[in-house]
């Protein structure tokens, strides 16, 4: 896969979040675009909500993975392994200060085909308090027609 030669993907989204011993799964099924530069993979997709479309990013290297989300909310969240990184959130309603603590980051690739899977593991906080443990799986694969 050469640089900036984007693929359409199926992606599949999996955020399972733990909090007050309580845990919650959301799932999605989203049609985007893969592509490789400068030693990362990204991949970019748009999220339909009744509010608006956000337009979703994410950058991931062997250190590091970096969430960008714009549209109806301004996103930011940065993750490396075992360390807490800042990022933000803004939206109608005001700005948010986020941080990230990973404990989970890898990116699975199958070789010579553009599929993959990215897994985060992550404690998210919000204005420094805790919002619950969170589990990021995107499945990706090439999609061949029906785009």
């Amino acid at each position: 896969m050469t640089a900036d030669v984007q693929t359409p993907v199926k992606i599949h989204l999996r955020t399972k979040i733990h909090l007050d011993g309580e845990e919650e799964t959301f799932e999605m099924i989203l049609f985007g675009n893969y592509y490789r530069k400068n030693n990362a993979v990204f991949l970019k997709y748009d999220e339909v909500q009744e509010e608006g479309t956000v337009h979703t990013l994410v950058k991931i290297n062997e250190e590091e993975a970096t969430i960008f989300r714009k549209g109806i909310i301004d996103m930011r969240m940065k993750f490396r392994l075992n360390e807490q990184r800042d990022g933000s959130h803004a939206s109608e309603y005001g700005s948010l200060l986020l941080s990230t603590d990973t404990n989970k980051l890898a990116h699975h690739e199958y070789d010579d085909k553009c599929e993959g899977s990215i897994n985060l593991g992550y404690d998210l906080y919000m204005q420094g308090t805790h919002a619950g443990r969170y589990d990021m799986e995107i499945q990706y694969r090439e999609e061949i027609g029906n785009l």
